[in-house]
């Protein structure tokens, strides 16, 4: 109902002859609508009606923050922010900030220019994946495993491939056979199926997004093949997640143009960390060995 001033001057604009804007419905109002379309399910509905009820508050808290106040997993909270129409947390609480504290407002908080604000993504990344490892165990088995696999395949393609160059360039230092496929189509199905064949068990997958059509299509040959998958992505649910054994989901940065990948970097990492655990005098031996192949061949530059 219109206050009496508003009822004023509606009546003055009406006996004027002068059109009568709407009111711009209530940032609360808006919210609401956001959240209104989509079916949601039971947890989802927990997290938009705190959204709803605290909307200033919450569109300033980290993705962490707000699990802890709904009482849902992280995981749960970036799967609401799809549900709803938005590519993840951070562009969810970007709206969430402009209808609380209006353009100017969320401006002031990023606290910086666009650059800046990718940085602060990836953060709550690396943030996100620190939780993770809190329970270290999942990471632990799987590089016992991957180290057990002779040959161990490592599959990345189309803009994948340079996160499966660098775990695989690394993981050569303390494997002793270790193959990258970073071409699809028969020329990867035709690795996957030797590498099995010569007692390989696992591959380590790698899909950032855009997820490639013919990644899905390795992976199930993979399976197919008798072969165990394990996969670094940004989606816990999907296709690929489906297909695969295990599954490291990691958040991207997709703040800018193109995406960046410091916690899928980090996980691919802390699985090479893994792997050299799993050996340690195998691991001893074989860096041993490359340092004085290094220092015999002059690779590096000299401090």
């Amino acid at each position: 109902m219109p206050s009496p001033q508003q009822a004023r001057a509606q009546a003055s604009a009406i006996t004027s002859g002068r059109s009568v804007p709407a009111a711009e419905p209530s940032p609360t109002s808006q919210v609401r609508d956001l959240f209104d379309g989509p079916r949601l399910s039971p947890g989802q509905r927990r997290i938009a009606q705190y959204l709803i009820e605290h909307l200033t508050e919450a569109s300033l808290l980290s993705i962490t923050d707000l699990a802890e106040r709904v009482g849902v997993s992280q995981p749960s909270v970036t799967r609401f922010a799809a549900a709803v129409g938005f590519s993840g947390y951070p562009a969810l609480r970007e709206r969430l900030q402009a209808l609380a504290l209006g353009p100017r407002g969320a401006a002031e908080v990023d606290r910086g220019n666009e650059l800046q604000a990718a940085v602060d993504a990836e953060i709550e990344n690396l943030e996100n994946l620190r939780r993770d490892f809190a329970d270290p165990d999942r990471v632990i088995e799987v590089g016992r495993a991957l180290s057990e696999s002779a040959p161990l395949t490592v599959l990345g393609l189309r803009i994948s491939a340079s996160l499966a160059e660098y775990f695989a360039y690394a993981a050569r230092r303390v494997h002793p056979d270790v193959r990258p496929v970073t071409r699809g189509g028969s020329v990867a199905y035709d690795a996957l199926l030797q590498s099995r064949e010569t007692g390989g068990t696992w591959v380590l997958a790698f899909s950032m997004p855009r997820h490639a059509h013919e990644t899905l299509m390795a992976v199930r040959v993979a399976r197919g093949a008798g072969l165990k998958v394990a996969l670094i992505t940004d989606l816990a649910l999907g296709p690929l997640a489906d297909e695969a054994d295990v599954v490291f989901a990691t958040g991207t940065g997709s703040r800018l143009v193109f995406d960046s990948y410091a916690a899928p970097g980090v996980m691919a990492a802390a699985l090479l960390q893994a792997m050299t655990d799993a050996g340690p005098e195998r691991t001893q031996a074989r860096l041993e060995e490359y340092e004085q192949v290094a220092e015999r061949h002059q690779f590096f530059l000299r401090d």
